[in-house]
């Protein structure tokens, strides 16, 4: 199994999932389907599937496009408003890109139709050699998405009783490049932790920052550490569902004073200019206040 990341806008992601066994591909939320289509034409794959994790733009209106580039394509995800759909997969529903195996997770919470996509590569012996998770904008690096058509207790069960009893060696391919501002959030809930040190360090120097593994992600996401005193005591909380409301209102106002203090003005270049300036580091269509993370 091959998984490449593709650039798109400004700090965000596709990815291409290859199976050289097959020759065949996937598309992960493809919001530029020209870049994608030229990744593609190297690899020298059919390109057989869509995997959509999420309604929102920039996530999905790609795949009016690619359909048309690519007729009969099979479009895959669990919300209507996402355009081209024609498989509205189950969760926990399993079927298969060439000879790999995915499995969808319906993961409400940044939006009640988002789909997180777990993909394993295995031998002739069914022995798994690789598994990575596609989480769009639900799991983040060293973060999670905001809680837009869900609540706090809807994130808690998709990060820890749906992502989190995965094996902890699946690699985690989120659908933006927001490890540094996550990071440093979580840097003032957990100064002490050593594993959150070396991870910021190393995203301060680092151009790509996906994939991080589901291990990791429990050694320095605060949002998988509710249960740390470190956490707790920044959060005057103990109640888990309690803990991840109030840290994700301190992550909301984190974002605003370090993103977008003037939203207007960083709206130019940012995601959701007009909603508090959240994000405006990501820089697109920051008038159009497209809801993200």
């Amino acid at each position: 199994m091959r998984i490449i990341p593709i650039p798109i806008y400004e700090h965000n992601y596709s990815y291409l999932i290859v199976d050289d066994k097959a020759s065949e591909a996937a598309a992960v939320d493809p919001a530029e389907p020209q870049k994608l289509l030229a990744v593609l034409a190297q690899t020298g794959a059919k390109l057989t599937s869509i995997l959509t994790t999420h309604h929102h733009q920039r996530h999905s209106v790609g795949n009016i496009e690619l359909v048309l580039a690519k007729p009969n394509l099979a479009v895959y995800g669990a919300d209507a408003r996402i355009p081209e759909l024609n498989y509205v997969c189950k969760h926990n529903e399993e079927f298969t890109v060439g000879t790999l195996k995915v499995r969808s997770f319906h993961t409400a919470s940044h939006t009640k139709g988002s789909v997180c996509y777990y993909v394993r590569d295995g031998n002739e012996m069914n022995e798994e050699l690789e598994k990575a998770i596609f989480t769009g904008d639900t799991l983040l690096t060293g973060g999670c998405g905001k809680f837009i058509e869900g609540d706090a207790k809807d994130m808690y069960n998709v990060l820890h009783n749906v992502l989190g009893q995965l094996p902890k060696d699946t690699k985690v391919f989120c659908g933006h490049e927001c490890a540094l501002n996550n990071l440093q959030f979580a840097n003032t809930i957990d100064p002490n932790n050593q594993y959150l040190r070396k991870k910021l360090a190393w995203s301060q120097v680092t151009h790509c920052t996906v994939p991080s593994t589901l291990e990791e992600e429990f050694e320095y996401n605060p949002y998988l550490r509710l249960s740390e005193s470190s956490v707790q005591q920044a959060t005057n909380a103990s109640d888990p569902y309690e803990v991840m409301n109030v840290l994700r209102m301190l992550n909301d106002n984190f974002n605003n004073q370090s993103n977008g203090i003037n939203g207007f003005s960083s709206g130019m270049n940012g995601v959701n200019g007009t909603n508090n300036g959240v994000n405006g580091i990501n820089g697109i269509n920051g008038l159009a206040g497209m809801t993200l993370l």
